[in-house]
C-alpha cells in the first residue's frame, strides 16, 4: 500500500467543508448525464465531480479551472486524498 504523505496544500484547507452534491458529479448532472466510475470530492469547496476513469473527468476539470489543490474520494469504505499540485496521496 501506498504511504501518504503530508503537503503544505492539506494544511491550507478550511477546517470542513461540505459536499455540494449527495446526488453524484454535479458537472455530469448538468449535462443530463449519469456515467460516472467513481466521485471525488474538492477539499476547498466541496465540488462533487467525477475521476479521471470516468469519461468527463471532472474533478481534474475542476482543479484545472479553479487550482483547488486537493480532492478526497467520497466512495463508501475510501478516505484517501489526492493533491493535485504534489501529484501524490496526502
Amino acid at each position: 500500500m501506498m504511504e501518504a504523505m503530508t503537503c503544505s496544500h492539506v494544511r491550507a484547507l478550511p477546517a470542513s467543508v461540505v459536499p455540494e452534491s449527495t446526488e453524484g458529479c454535479v458537472d455530469c448532472l448538468a449535462l443530463g448525464e449519469r456515467n460516472w466510475a467513481h466521485l471525488r470530492m474538492c477539499l476547498s469547496c466541496g465540488h462533487v465531480a467525477c475521476c479521471d476513469s470516468s469519461p468527463h473527468r471532472h474533478a481534474t476539470a475542476h482543479f484545472r479551472s479553479s487550482q483547488h489543490p486537493v480532492m478526497r474520494s467520497v466512495e463508501p469504505g475510501e478516505n484517501w486524498r489526492w493533491c493535485y499540485v504534489d501529484g501524490a496521496i496526502v
